[in-house]
């Protein structure tokens, strides 16, 4: 498969999907103006990278801020990924945060509690 890699914008994040490597990130702020065009195309390239993944697939989230809509395609992202673990596949889902974004911890708590895969959370220190 053809990997996807996307710069980053001030309102799109980095996006980096390499089956080859078998992680795949997605790095920054996600407030794009149409959601759909931006993240369709991620959702397609997952689906199908689901019909031959790798052994393992480690996704990795470290966002400074997103919009309701982006976490609503967040939610597609993480269901293909409860699709490769529930067939076996070994998932890794790392989610990234400051030590002083509140927000941002629960999100990855309320998503590591309601989609019931292999969730890290990861702490960081803002750089001073």
């Amino acid at each position: 498969m053809k990997p996807i890699l996307i710069d980053p914008t001030e309102e799109t994040p980095k996006v980096v999907l390499d089956q080859g490597t078998g992680v795949f990130e997605i790095i920054g702020n996600s407030l794009p103006e149409d959601v759909l065009e931006f993240y369709n195309p991620i959702i397609t390239w997952l689906s199908e990278y689901t019909t031959n993944p790798n052994p393992k697939t480690s996704l990795i989230f470290n966002l400074e801020y997103y919009n309701t809509s982006s976490s609503k395609m967040f939610i597609r992202i993480f269901e293909k990924m409860r699709d490769l673990h529930r067939h076996g596949h070994i998932v890794e889902i790392q989610w990234h945060f400051f030590e002083d974004d509140d927000d941002m911890l629960e999100a990855g708590e309320d998503y590591a509690d309601n989609l019931k895969l292999p969730f890290t959370l990861i702490k960081h220190q803002r750089d001073t």
